[in-house]
């Protein structure tokens, strides 16, 4: 048997600026933005490097799924970004202005920050050892 994870579903508040946050400020490359119609669009971003992980920008469509925006974990950290170098994309971050919850701190495991995204999901930039 072969499985693999190859999307997780973001829900986001509008598709533009979504690709826009994950493509100019985090550096995420746009896969697809295939228009499915009038409203719904498929669109995949992944961080630059090795895999094929990607996260589905999924525009909310209802108020329960408007709810969710930005809080899907319940405010836990609820994506993982492993990286080559830490300094490089942390220094990225402050430039960018994006929110750090939690500045660098080491570990056993390796250095690791905590920021949001553009609506306040969390987030774990690390630097494994």
């Amino acid at each position: 048997m072969n499985q693999r994870l190859v999307h997780i579903a973001l829900v986001v508040d509008d598709y533009d600026e979504a690709i826009a946050f994950y493509t100019q400020k985090l550096n995420f490359e746009l896969v697809e933005d295939t228009q499915l119609s009038d409203v719904k669009r498929w669109v995949l971003v992944k961080p630059k490097g090795e895999g094929n992980m990607c996260l589905l920008l999924a525009k909310a469509s209802n108020e329960e799924q408007s709810s969710r925006v930005g809080n899907q974990t319940g405010g836990r950290v609820f994506l993982f970004l492993h990286t080559d170098n830490f300094e490089r994309d942390y220094q990225n971050l402050i430039e960018q202005e994006i929110k750090i919850i939690r500045t660098r701190q080491e570990f056993d495991y390796g250095t690791v920050a905590v920021f949001e995204d553009l609506y306040g999901n969390k987030w774990d930039l690390i630097e494994p050892k």
